[in-house]
């Protein structure tokens, strides 16, 4: 088992700080940073979480920083269909809907999807069942032959985009069960051609469906400073439109208001 003073090291390490720079934005001396990081200094419970704040660790891991430190996890774990999160969930459903005609959803850390709007249910019912047996994983929906890899032109593309974001996640908070699935579908093979970037402002996602193609780009949004470690491991996904077409197909999706 680790001690606290050397998975903080890690975290120093896999930030790329110093020990110098991280005694200064915490307000300490090195050598305290130091005497921490070498088990000669017991640190209490807010310096801990002072320097794993500093080191952008994320709460999941500044629990078992704590813990290896000697003290109770701080920060708790609640499920988000549960009551104690009703009012986040709502506001989430409430982002959902609101971006209606377009396609939204919520996934956790290892992409798991959480939550979606009704635009997403016409592409869910073109993918095999099987892809569809909680949990729903959208990577594994994004680039499984079964599931919407099949509607997508440029799958390449869109690969690209899930590695580099995943590779990131990965650097930033290594996860066994994230990785297993980069290496599934994101380990990029020898002879796999580069992606073909149309453009150096934003990548879309190119779709056929409904007999025609469709451009979609997406935006993530995240929760401001939360408390629970499930709120700060969702994302909310929106997909816009890319072009006019696409928009004018979304357009005439959308239900009126009664």
């Amino acid at each position: 088992m680790h001690t606290v003073g050397e998975l903080l090291r890690e975290w120093r390490h896999r930030r790329r700080i110093s020990q110098l720079d991280l005694a200064i934005a915490a307000d300490v001396s090195a050598r305290h940073v130091s005497l921490v990081e070498t088990g000669r200094s017991n640190p209490s419970a807010d310096m801990v979480l002072r320097l794993a704040d500093h080191l952008d660790v994320p709460l999941r891991d500044r629990n078992r920083l704590l813990l290896a430190a000697g003290f109770a996890p701080r920060y708790t774990e609640r499920p988000l269909d549960g009551d104690a999160l009703s009012a986040a969930r709502d506001a989430v459903g409430r982002v959902l809907r609101a971006h209606e005609p377009y396609p939204a959803l919520v996934f956790d850390r290892r992409w798991n999807i959480l939550m979606t709007n009704r635009a997403v249910d016409p592409f869910f019912a073109l993918v095999d069942p099987d892809l569809l047996r909680p949990p729903v994983n959208l990577v594994r929906l994004g680039l499984d032959p079964r599931g919407l890899a099949r509607l997508v032109v440029n799958t390449a593309d869109v690969r690209a985009v899930f590695r580099s974001r995943i590779a990131r996640q990965l650097a930033a908070a290594p996860d066994p069960e994230l990785t297993a699935l980069y290496d599934e579908f994101l380990a990029p093979a020898a002879d796999e051609p580069s992606p073909s970037i149309e453009s150096d402002v934003v990548i879309s996602m190119i779709v056929c469906f409904d007999g025609r193609e469709l451009r979609l780009f997406s935006t993530i949004t995240t929760f401001g400073t939360p408390m629970d470690i499930t709120l700060d491991e969702i994302s909310i996904e929106s997909y816009y439109p890319a072009d006019a077409e696409s928009a004018a197909y979304w357009s005439s999706q959308q239900e009126p208001r009664p």
